[in-house]
């Protein structure tokens, strides 16, 4: 029995919808990685603003809080990195 038009659309509008699935990609990350990634970032991020921070800072006492939080981050990133 041959099939009717609709069904073949039918038939098609399905498969379109389904989601393509690509095949696995050998260099995917695995959680930790991305964890760490994301990490380096927060603390890249945070070292940005105290550099900013820095820059603008006036108060003696503040500034040398700044830089140790400064040597800080660049210890936790090159940790990390």
């Amino acid at each position: 029995m041959a099939r009717g038009w609709e069904s073949k659309d039918v038939e098609a509008q399905v498969a379109d919808a389904e989601p393509i699935k690509a095949p696995a990609d050998k260099n995917e990350k695995s959680a930790e990685q991305r964890h760490r990634e994301q990490t380096v970032k927060d603390l890249q991020l945070s070292r940005v603003r105290i550099t900013n921070d820095l820059t603008n800072a006036t108060n003696p006492n503040h500034k040398k809080s700044l830089e140790a939080a400064l040597d800080h981050l660049n210890k936790k990133i090159a940790e990390f990195s």
